[in-house]
């Protein structure tokens, strides 16, 4: 059974930082890309970051440049350093492979960024 839990979040002021945490547990974490998607109050889930198994990675365009994401396939754990945060990437965040797979969404941690 596959387990996907994050952890990090918090309540941050404008300009903050953070660092997501995703450890995961029951799939072979080497072989699979992985993403970080949010999902804020009445708005549908998106993708925010991906990497591949090789270490390839893409950002959606608002969080370029502020958002990083990176793994560490010896402790099955993805990343997420977030800078420069704004009241706008207020949401739920959550990891899972990508293209993402129904079964595996875990709770999620809550990021509140205060303006």
């Amino acid at each position: 059974q596959v387990h996907l839990v994050e952890s990090g979040g918090g309540l941050v002021q404008a300009g903050g930082s953070l660092r997501l945490s995703c450890a995961a547990s029951g799939i072979i974490f080497s072989i699979n890309a992985m993403g970080w998607y949010r999902q804020a109050p009445v708005k549908q889930r998106e993708l925010v970051a991906t990497i591949t198994s090789g270490g390839r990675t893409t950002a959606r365009d608002s969080v370029k440049g502020r958002f990083t994401i990176s793994r560490d396939n010896v402790k099955n754990t993805v990343y997420l350093q977030m800078i420069s945060l704004k009241p706008e990437d207020t949401a739920a965040y959550y990891c899972n492979t990508v293209p993402s797979e129904p079964n595996y969404w875990g709770q999620g941690t809550q990021v509140t960024v205060s303006s």
